[in-house]
């Protein structure tokens, strides 16, 4: 399908409704889309082309147009649900140039053997006229790779914004409704949250533009820019809620019975608690709880000298996606000993967390265990208490 978006400004939406699995990867629950935008002005850009799985989809919606020509095929970002299919246009369009930066023109020589007279490199502000409209260039690395730019119409006042807004969604909504902030908090959760220093920089930027229309490469426009705009200035904000996401596994019930008897000390201090079966989790949803929360709760057995391989993997993920967390413990259970604790607090390394006193038990929960428990449900509430995000004097 090709949406008119304004005057010579046209959407290529291409949905994935059963892919169920990104960079083998990435849950997607409800399938995914990759968005090209055409303008057809004097000269003719494309911008982007989609993931080489819709090839024969994508190259028949460019038939069908009627091009006679592209002079220049746009590619924000490398990665090949983006540019895969970038030799198969320059193939049907010997005159197309490859405009990206100097960072993406490596990597599109490197991972699609692009010839390199194909490009043309454009820096950070620079503009190209196509007639009566113009596209500026802004520099916007790491979201979510080194090289990624995005672009600005200026007479429409158009930011093609490549993976910063996008949701992993399939729809047959071109613009977004209410129901894709879940999709949206997903997709930043799973893939931008580790950079969200660096975003909140590139939203400052992007401020200094009027935006009349978001076009993201995944999922829905936004024809109310201010609502995902929004949103991403709370998701990368410093601002922490009055949560735990409380993460675990147990093999014989006595780490289960910890995690029981906590959720019930932290309720009593009106704390919500997110708990998270690594069992039967979807990794995604974890991700998107630990988007807001400001403590993060460990609780693992003991498998041999370290903690629960399914925690291991936990762990890794939640450092690796850098949430804002403040705090952290671990709690759990051992047999004959092991180095549980220390595994896991090495693996919190790029997390600047404050971590509270663990409990652990040896064998089942015992009336100590249990006063602990207690004593670290309080020691949880004094500090979202002392950082304004409880206010209840109890």
């Amino acid at each position: 399908m090709v949406y008119q978006l304004r005057p010579k400004v046209y959407a290529i939406p291409t949905n994935d409704w059963d892919r169920r699995l990104f960079d083998e990867l990435i849950p997607l629950p409800e399938g995914t889309s990759y968005n090209a935008y055409l303008i057809r002005d004097e000269k003719t850009a494309l911008i982007d082309t989609v993931d080489p799985r819709k090839e024969e989809e994508f190259l028949n919606t460019l038939k069908n147009l009627g091009l006679e020509r592209i002079d220049y095929l746009i590619s924000h970002h490398a990665e090949q649900d983006h540019s895969g299919l970038i030799p198969k246009v320059l193939s049907l369009y010997p005159e197309a140039k490859v405009v990206c930066s100097e960072k993406c023109q490596e990597f599109l020589i490197d991972l699609l053997l692009v010839s390199k007279e194909r490009f043309l490199v454009v820096k950070d502000g620079e503009r190209i006229s196509l007639g009566e409209k113009t596209l500026e260039f802004i520099s916007t690395p790491w979201v979510h790779w080194p090289e990624t730019i995005v672009s600005y119409l200026i007479e429409d006042k158009i930011l093609f914004s490549c993976d910063l807004f996008g949701s992993h969604l399939a729809t047959t909504d071109l613009f977004a409704r209410e129901g894709v902030k879940l999709a949206a908090k997903r997709y930043y959760a799973e893939i931008m949250m580790p950079f969200r220093t660096i975003i909140k920089k590139h939203l400052e930027r992007l401020a200094q533009y009027p935006i009349s229309l978001i076009c993201p490469s995944h999922g829905p426009i936004y024809d109310k820019p201010e609502f995902i705009l929004e949103l991403y200035k709370d998701w990368v904000g410093d601002a922490v809620k009055n949560e735990v996401v409380l993460i675990y596994v147990s093999m014989h019930h006595s780490t289960r019975r910890m995690v029981e008897f906590f959720i019930e000390e932290l309720a009593k201090q009106e704390i919500q608690v997110k708990p998270f079966n690594l069992t039967v989790t979807d990794i995604g949803e974890l991700a998107m709880a630990l988007v807001d929360c400001a403590t993060i709760v460990i609780a693992s057995p003991t498998v041999l000298t370290g903690p629960h391989p399914a925690i291991v993997y936990a762990v890794y993920l939640a450092n690796a996606l850098r949430p804002k967390a403040r705090f952290a413990s671990v709690i759990g259970s051992y047999g004959w000993g092991g180095r549980m604790l220390e595994y896991i607090k090495n693996m919190l390394s790029n997390l600047s967390l404050e971590i509270l006193e663990p409990v652990v038990a040896k064998g089942y929960p015992k009336e100590k265990e249990f006063s602990d428990l207690k004593r670290l449900a309080d020691s949880i509430y004094k500090k979202h208490k002392e950082i304004g995000i409880l206010k209840k004097e109890q």
